[in-house]
């Protein structure tokens, strides 16, 4: 059950985060409390009460500051994005240390291109981070076939997870994009070319 939940806010996250800042902020902390605490061995409703403690507090830390709350988004949705980096490149190992530096690395580095780029990094983000979210919660419920989407092992697993992680990312983005141009100030970008063909004409 607790993987259908992961599921569902993997899907908020890959295909509508760009829509709202609120809920980028929510389904980016749950994911990645539930990431981190799936990845050093929590269970079932553990993972989703870690999860959702990480949301509500991510979402009051962005409320007390909210002048900088693209950059805290694309922070958090890039600790998620290292999250899964780890567990798919880290073929079964279990260094915290190195899981530290991966994950805090990527957090920064979205984090500033966020803040400098906004909504466009912003877009990537949350799009491969709701991605990498789906296909851990699948590898939860299907443990038996689909596991390796979790924890995949190195050489084919490996590949095809992150070929999977990747189309199932580009498909988010696309949606978002078609979804919201205005948030992605995309029909303004329409408007002006049409404008300037108009004039040419």
């Amino acid at each position: 059950m607790s993987g259908w939940v992961v599921v569902a806010v993997g899907v908020v996250l890959c295909f509508f985060g760009i829509g709202s800042v609120h809920l980028a902020i929510l389904a980016s902390g749950f994911g990645l409390g539930w990431l981190l605490a799936d990845l050093f061995g929590a269970t079932g409703w553990t993972t989703v009460l870690v999860a959702a403690g990480a949301a509500l507090i991510l979402e009051l830390l962005v409320a007390l500051v909210f002048k900088i709350a693209r950059f805290v988004v694309g922070m958090v949705a890039g600790s998620l994005i290292g999250a899964k980096l780890y567990s798919v490149t880290a073929g079964g190992d279990r260094n915290v240390l190195l899981a530290a530096v991966v994950v805090v690395a990527t957090a920064l580095a979205f984090g500033f291109l966020a803040d400098r780029f906004r909504e466009r990094v912003l877009l990537w983000a949350t799009a491969i981070g709701g991605a990498g979210l789906i296909l851990s919660a699948l590898g939860l419920i299907w443990p038996d076939t689909l596991g390796f989407l979790r924890h995949p092992s190195p050489g084919g697993q490996q590949a095809l997870s992150t070929v999977l992680w990747v189309a199932l990312a580009a498909a988010g983005w696309l949606t978002q994009r078609r979804l919201f141009p205005r948030a992605l100030n995309l029909r303004d970008a329409r408007d002006s070319d049409r404008r300037e063909r108009v004039q040419d004409a």
